[in-house]
């Protein structure tokens, strides 16, 4: 028995609502199961019940066991002195608040309906050779509640992201500029080299960017230098020793970061998204589009971001893929795919969290630029297809992947839409 289809037959009154008494032989009688607390505290609070025709206004708490009570310690939270009824799977033992006052127990083992314990049975059947444990029934689940349900994923996601945003731009005085350079830099760095990437923009002070952002030159230097690309000894390329150079310079001029920056890979990588080409093309962009953040958060469409973040790497990475190593002359622009990604992962949650900051919301605007993005391709996707469930847009991949990983990964059925109606539930 697990904790949380207990939350789910209170809540849902998966149970015979007549003739109820609590484990002292006490009628009782649910008028309101109140509203579930998904944080610290009481599991519902502001339930209404009666028990031997006296009403009462307070808080349920749900476990396996009774005797889990203590084991929380409960009796010493006064959080939890407002617990008028103490709904549990085994009443193993009497409960009892601070105040020593016995608390009502109801017990529901052998009240659950049977058909009920099969279903939920089910779901967690065979789960180590599935995909996910409702693959047998998803596709047969309502399209309307997966629309929706999908939807409500995708802000969760982004909710998830936000929290991130929020407490990069409380530790830096609220500078969007510098939380946007770090978070985007980052995300030039995909999964090998994100870190590091994040290390370098975390390290470099904005207000250098400001200074000589028209530079290409000096923007490459800076990212190269604060990166550890420029420490390689008996380099005899000359581009390498003219960023070298302008790294010194810009570290006498200005306070340049650089402990505990981690230099960035280049194993596992195609030669397209070495640091090198992936540092120069962020350079050329910030180069190029003064008051990127500005632009971005004004943008109002897909085809709009698409042209702004439409840059190639400098002159010398046209012919080169790493220092001193020449290769045949390649244009090597952001692709509309690389652009989709960062307009998923950083452009997005910031349109999202600085029009919360303004006071504005842009959840419809967001959802517009999301329905016209092609979904996304990985194996998560190509799994959740197989069952018949298809991502239309990069909305619906984004949901999908937040279902997978915070819901079907972890087992949490009964919290998500789909398990509910599986269930029974609204």
């Amino acid at each position: 028995m697990r904790e949380d289809l207990l939350h789910f037959v209170w809540k849902h009154r998966k149970l015979p609502l007549n003739g109820l008494q609590t484990s002292a032989g006490e009628a009782l009688q649910i008028h309101d199961t109140g509203t579930h607390n998904p944080y610290s505290g009481p599991d519902f609070f502001n339930a209404r019940i009666s028990i031997d025709g006296q009403l009462w206004a307070g808080n349920v708490e749900i476990h396996v066991k009774a005797s889990d009570w203590y084991q929380h310690r409960h009796e010493a939270d006064g959080n939890y002195n407002n617990v008028v009824l103490h709904v549990v799977w085994e009443d193993d033992i009497p409960v009892f608040r601070g105040d020593q006052s016995r608390i009502p127990a109801l017990e529901l083992r052998n009240i659950v309906p049977r058909p009920l314990l099969m279903r939920y049975r089910k779901l967690f059947e065979y789960q180590r050779r599935r995909f996910i444990n409702c693959e047998g029934d998803i596709a047969e689940t309502d399209p309307f509640l997966i629309m929706q349900w999908l939807e409500r994923l995708y802000f969760e996601r982004l909710e998830r992201k936000s929290v991130e945003i929020d407490a990069a731009l409380a530790s830096s005085n609220n500078d969007w500029e510098q939380v946007f350079f770090a978070r985007l830099l980052k995300n030039f760095g995909l999964n090998i080299n994100g870190e590091a990437f994040h290390q370098i923009g975390q390290a470099v002070d904005f207000s250098i960017v400001r200074r000589i952002g028209d530079n290409v030159v000096r923007l490459e230097s800076l990212l190269f230098g604060v990166s550890g690309l420029l420490e390689q000894e008996g380099c005899t390329d000359r581009y390498f020793h003219e960023l070298r150079e302008e790294f010194a310079y810009l570290g006498r001029l200005h306070p340049l970061i650089k402990k505990g920056v981690r230099t960035p890979e280049f194993a596992r990588l195609r030669p397209a998204n070495f640091p090198t080409i992936r540092l120069s093309q962020f350079a050329v962009l910030y180069a190029t589009r003064q008051h990127l953040f500005s632009k971005a958060m004004a943008a109002p469409g897909f085809s709009e971001i698409q042209c702004l973040f439409g840059v190639r790497s400098s002159a010398y990475w046209q012919e080169h893929y790493t220092f001193g190593k020449p290769s045949p002359n390649r244009v090597k622009q952001l692709s509309r795919n690389f652009i989709n990604l960062l307009l998923i992962n950083t452009i997005l949650p910031f349109k999202f969290c600085y029009a919360r900051h303004s006071g504005r919301h842009a959840n419809d605007h967001i959802l517009r630029i999301l329905e016209k993005l092609p979904a996304e391709k990985n194996h998560i996707i190509s799994r959740f297809r197989g069952l018949g469930l298809v991502a239309a847009n990069g909305k619906d991949s984004q949901a999908m992947l937040q279902l997978y990983r915070e819901y079907c990964s972890r087992n949490r059925c009964l919290h998500c839409a789909v398990g509910c109606r599986l269930l029974g539930g609204k």
